[in-house]
């Protein structure tokens, strides 16, 4: 393990965290990115507490896959255990972000799914965004975090499918947690996330009626899958 891997890891991680506040999805200090490198079996995450406009890459914590802290001075957000979790079960992933994105927020606090009213959200997810059974007493009194994590697991599958087609889950009462390729594709699916909440709750406020899934499925293959063809990969 190289010191110079984690401090890519931890430039990386810190660009993520520092877009928080400029998107616009979180408020005070309400919101943390992770980044993992597989190969040196580290996570790198934000310090609990820490204002973004005083965030350094020096004030991040970098975490082995055991949980323990190899690097920072500052104790690791809160939320690190829960991060762990994710990254234990799904492999394919290289970043978590969790923000407390109000609107996204409310579908997890009615715990209710965030259902698919349209093209914007099959653009990136392909399915409703599900929302988690209640943590137990037992789960809450011990290893409550990293059990935060683990409710995610039983409800998208161990076989970490569900988590690649839909790349968020609501944890009920609590809010939403996103993934992705790396830091900075989990904390934009954390925005897509709150962005299709808030479409669905103005939607369903008007009276929603259910797309046709052949048009849903029409959006999500042209982004994803062996036959895409939106964007321009590598041109930027």
């Amino acid at each position: 393990m190289s010191r110079s891997a984690f401090a890519s890891l931890r430039d990386e991680v810190l660009a993520a965290n520092l877009r928080i506040p400029a998107t616009g999805p979180a408020t005070l200090t309400w919101g943390n990115v992770s980044g993992v490198d597989r190969e040196a079996g580290v996570f790198v995450i934000k310090p609990s507490g820490v204002p973004y406009d005083r965030l350094r890459a020096e004030h991040l914590v970098v975490a082995l896959d055991d949980g323990r802290v190899v690097e920072g001075e500052l104790r690791p957000s809160t939320d690190t255990e829960t991060h762990r979790s994710l990254y234990r079960a799904f492999p394919s992933i290289g970043g978590v972000t969790h923000i407390h994105a109000p609107h996204a927020v409310a579908f997890a606090q009615a715990r209710r799914p965030i259902p698919v009213l349209g093209t914007t959200h099959a653009d990136t997810f392909d399915g409703p965004v599900p929302v988690t059974e209640p943590l137990s007493a037992e789960q809450c009194a011990a290893d409550y975090e990293f059990n935060t994590g683990q409710v995610i697991v039983e409800l998208l599958g161990g076989d970490g499918e569900r988590a690649r087609t839909v790349p968020a889950a609501l944890v009920a009462h609590h809010g939403p947690f996103t993934w992705g390729a790396d830091a900075d594709a989990s904390l934009e699916h954390a925005v897509i996330c709150e962005a299709v909440a808030e479409m669905a709750l103005h939607t369903l406020s008007l009276g929603a009626a259910r797309p046709p899934q052949h048009l849903l499925d029409r959006h999500f293959t042209r982004k994803h899958g062996a036959g895409a063809y939106d964007g321009n990969p590598g041109a930027v």
